[in-house]
């Protein structure tokens, strides 16, 4: 058995039980639920504009693994106005900025999974947008021969790193540490 010591990850173990009765409503949508938090930091979102937000992944691909998501809730791009694909598009932008100016990485993945598990999404109800960053020779051994990822950094190092990043931004309005930079893209 494959062993990996994740002390950050006692926080998921032992998170509020109220959270498991929402998450297990067929109508509760994590990325409804959780810009609705008082606590931005403790959400993970990084970054907010008008009519989306940046949200650190869960379980993340490499460390800054992020995704831009619409407030909106849709499965559907066509759904969303042009004012939400614009804003959408612009905080993406800022993001690969903010990103490339925190971790350096040689490029980015982005991307959607579309089309539910046929895609390999998990929420297929609610539009986001994969950024990962990307290092030469950040695929080793391990995930190929060991079917075991090894994550370098903890998730809230991450968050810290990033909103430093989002929060150099001219443009951004940064309030306390535990709340996301917000952007007006207009």
């Amino acid at each position: 058995m494959d062993q990996l010591f994740a002390p950050w990850r006692i926080e998921w173990v032992t998170r509020d039980g109220d959270q498991d009765a929402e998450a297990a409503d067929e109508d509760y949508c994590p990325f409804c639920a959780l810009p609705e938090r008082d606590d931005d930091a403790e959400s993970k979102i990084v970054a907010r504009s008008e009519h989306s937000f940046v949200l650190l992944n869960n379980y993340p691909y490499a460390p800054g693994h992020v995704m831009v998501i619409p407030y909106h809730h849709t499965g559907d791009f066509a759904d969303l106005s042009d004012e939400q694909l614009l804003d959408h598009a612009r905080l993406k932008s800022r993001t690969l900025a903010a990103l490339d100016a925190a971790f350096d990485p040689h490029g980015f993945n982005a991307g959607e999974n579309l089309g539910g598990s046929a895609a390999g999404g998990s929420i297929d109800d609610h539009l986001h947008t994969h950024v990962v960053p990307r290092w030469n020779g950040d695929t080793n051994f391990m995930p190929v021969i060991s079917d075991t990822k090894v994550l370098v950094q903890a998730l809230d190092d991450s968050y810290d790193q990033l909103h430093d990043a989002f929060a150099d931004f001219d443009e951004a309005v940064v309030g306390d540490d535990d709340e996301a930079v917000v952007f007006d893209l207009d």
